[in-house]
């Protein structure tokens, strides 16, 4: 069976790399990579790091592309590889456009294709946008759908979709087990990265925050950084912010933040710097999808700065919170944890929903026909 895996930004990569590993494994699979190259300097750091080789690199970006170019032209070229390629089956993961265009080329090619990570679901069309809208699509087209909860599988079954649905886990702690296995194997690479941020005060809490999603642009990242300056009043407080490359998250952070001395804003960090920093994290702020997932896997507490999500399990289980763009709400919630040791040991002693490790090797079985153990968390 010939696969064709198709990502473009770095948190797909991340996510693929260990299913691309694990298809290599499979003596029945023929794995060929392409990548459209949405986050190109991003992606080739994850490539990297997993020593990972593209076979295909459309290198789809120009400057001040629109959604609808960025789709129009990864449709186009998608489709003139397909026909060079031949697969049997095209694999994308999550809810970028590079996912629902290439599921879309192949959907209209007659070939078959799987979607990692699919079923998750807001219910609201528009948020987050337009990651909602590109993931239906996606699991319209599937014919095979690998769930990482039994939630996402229960969102797939009630839309009645033609394809067949496996509960897997979600990749994402693969490649975060992967990761964290590098960091503590004989120590030395752990020792380097901590020499580079050395300036790190180990006297004072660390709040690790990431923001960038398009729903938050103008107003909602004003509010943001309103709530985050205040935060940064406390003494016992640092503040590590790798600020996303986007001008319309960058001039606002730095218009309102590059003066306290207490928040460092960097530039956006590779993978393997980024799991380091949510290890030494005693809190993680947040609007990512996939931090969602990997802090509670490290036991950090996450407050996520939207007002849905596509990933209810963690907020079920007790690891994560939402609390959205108010400055009052994310103050306080900060502040809670920061101040309650009891309460912020209890996001700790949650049970991670979302994987063990092996989600990879299941959907690498499922496509090669082998049976399958699905994923069932620790605390069913």
């Amino acid at each position: 069976m010939k696969i064709l895996t198709i990502f473009g930004t770095r948190p797909e990569a991340i996510k693929m790399a260990p299913v691309i590993t694990a298809l290599q494994r499979e003596p029945s699979i023929e794995n060929v990579v392409c990548v459209t190259g949405q986050h190109r300097q991003m992606l080739d750091q994850v490539m990297d790091l997993f020593g990972l080789q593209a076979d295909y690199d459309l290198d789809v970006m120009v400057p001040n592309q629109t959604l609808n170019g960025l789709f129009a032209k990864i449709l186009e070229q998608s489709s003139q590889m397909l026909e060079e390629v031949k697969p049997d089956c095209v694999l994308v993961h999550g809810d970028t456009s590079t996912a629902s265009a290439c599921a879309l080329a192949a959907f209209h090619q007659g070939i078959q294709v799987g979607h990692v990570e699919a079923g998750l679901r807001t219910g609201d069309i528009r948020s987050p946008f337009p990651e909602e809208m590109n993931r239906r699509m996606v699991d319209g087209v599937s014919q095979w759908m690998f769930a990482p909860t039994e939630t996402s599988r229960q969102n797939l079954l009630k839309e009645n979709l033609h394809g067949s649905v496996h509960v897997t886990g979600n990749t994402v702690i693969d490649a975060l087990s992967m990761t964290c296995e590098r960091l503590t194997a004989g120590g030395a690479l752990a020792s380097i990265t901590e020499k580079r941020f050395s300036w790190l005060d180990p006297s004072r809490k660390l709040l690790l925050v990431t923001g960038h999603r398009r729903e938050s642009f103008g107003e909602g990242f004003r509010q943001i950084c309103a709530a985050i300056d205040q935060l940064a009043s406390r003494e016992d407080l640092q503040i590590v912010y790798p600020v996303h490359m986007n001008p319309q998250v960058r001039g606002i952070v730095h218009q309102t933040l590059s003066a306290r001395s207490n928040i460092h804003l960097i530039d956006p960090l590779g993978y393997l710097d980024f799991v380091w920093f949510m290890q030494r994290a005693d809190i993680i702020l947040t609007d990512s999808g996939g931090v969602q997932e990997e802090a509670p896997h490290l036991g950090k507490p996450v407050l996520v700065m939207r007002d849905v999500t596509e990933r209810p399990e963690a907020v079920l289980a007790g690891t994560v919170q939402l609390v959205g763009t108010d400055p009052k709400k994310i103050h306080g919630a900060v502040s809670r944890l920061l101040d309650d040791q009891e309460y912020c040991a209890s996001f700790s002693r949650a049970i991670n929903p979302y994987g063990d490790g092996l989600a990879s090797s299941r959907i690498a079985r499922v496509l090669s026909g082998q049976p399958v153990q699905e994923f069932i968390p620790a605390s069913s």
